[in-house]
């Protein structure tokens, strides 16, 4: 990629900002926005001001001790989009070659377009249930490849990888001298009983990324957080000299208290996402109009539609019946739709209902 060809925008995160408002919402992966109440906060948990130069403490230590790790492996970032930014960025040089599962997130492909990476796909296949396939990673893997990129759960299909396939992954990557990345934002749902699990290893190869955007409703907070080696973990606080400075001291405080409510904020958040799956299953399970592999757990579905095209639907879906997926081309698929699960109930069955209605039947 030259430097002429550079990526310098995410139509993703346009789309997702100014082109998905409806009455029936159904593009969002996250979980629906929790209330100032549901933290319980009092006016002393909150300070304008204080000593966070490179990463407030208490917020640190709650991140590491979650995860039963030192400190000194964990760098705060405003949430987890801007904590995969920050992880490539310190990462990669301009022409590093990057493996990237295919489909995935448009926002990492448009970042390591940014960063001028040379991106290689990876596809994962909805015929093999969109599963993480270790062998046809490895075979993808040359002396030149930097980063391997990955998330899991997996954005857009919402699959969950198998632990033995991720270590044979790393395994092959450390091989030629490359690191893997792991996008855990999803990954935060699975934590139902609170016992928390990271394919992060402090001596390992791997980076982590995650934060309580997706899982939590707390997009307000942007509390997010990278798990990475000691010298790369200084490496990133360093380079975020460069783009962020200091987080709002505020905000990292609030996510304190937010560590302390998440099992609170866990129940609530699954209460939603098991109605508005069983309601997925009853109207949208058995459409002749979609191929689709539903699993048990995330937030979204990504079914192919068997008589449309992705954006057409869009189109018919906005304009008639005021509701909203998101295209699949921004995942690499123009003939699937990521249909959200996490919003509030009632809607999202409003919701699905409308889709039931619009979808065309082959």
């Amino acid at each position: 990629m030259t430097a002429s060809s550079r990526r310098v925008q995410s139509d993703y995160m346009r789309f997702a900002k100014l082109d998905t408002s409806a009455r029936y919402g159904l593009a969002s992966s996250g979980v629906a926005d929790c209330a100032l109440a549901d933290l319980d906060l009092a006016i002393d948990d909150l300070a304008l001001h204080g000593p966070n130069s490179y990463g407030y403490v208490p917020l640190v230590e709650r991140i590491a001790g979650r995860f039963a790790i030192d400190s000194v492996h964990v760098v705060t970032a405003a949430g987890a989009s801007f904590a995969n930014h920050l992880a490539m960025a310190a990462i990669l040089s301009p022409g590093d070659e990057v493996l990237v599962e295919d489909p995935t997130y448009e926002l990492l492909v448009s970042t390591l377009g940014y960063l001028q990476a040379d991106i290689r796909p990876v596809v994962r296949r909805p015929g093999d249930g969109w599963s993480l396939d270790a062998n046809a990673v490895a075979a993808r893997l040359t002396p030149r490849t930097r980063l391997v990129v990955l998330t899991n759960l997996h954005n857009p299909t919402a699959a969950l990888a198998d632990e033995a396939a991720i270590e044979a992954i790393a395994r092959a990557a450390d091989k030629v001298g490359a690191l893997v990345l792991i996008d855990e934002v999803y990954l935060e749902l699975m934590f139902r009983s609170g016992k928390t699990r990271t394919a992060f290893r402090p001596e390992g190869n791997i980076v982590v990324t995650s934060s309580l955007t997706k899982a939590y409703g707390l997009s307000g907070l942007r509390c997010g957080w990278i798990l990475a080696p000691t010298i790369l973990a200084q490496k990133m606080r360093r380079l975020n000299d460069l783009f962020a400075s200091l987080p709002p001291h505020m905000a990292e405080r609030m996510s304190v208290i937010a560590f302390d409510r998440l099992p609170a904020l866990r129940t609530r958040a699954n209460t939603m996402i098991d109605a508005n799956r069983a309601a997925y299953r009853e109207l949208l399970g058995g459409h002749p109009g979609l191929d689709q592999v539903i699993f048990d757990q995330g937030t979204t579905v990504f079914p192919r539609l068997t008589a449309s095209d992705g954006d057409d639907f869009f189109e018919r879906l906005m304009t008639r019946f005021d509701t909203s997926v998101v295209p699949g081309r921004f995942f690499g698929r123009p003939d699937h739709i990521r249909i959200g699960l996490a919003g509030d109930i009632a809607m999202t069955r409003q919701g699905l209902e409308r889709i039931a209605e619009a979808l065309p039947v082959p």
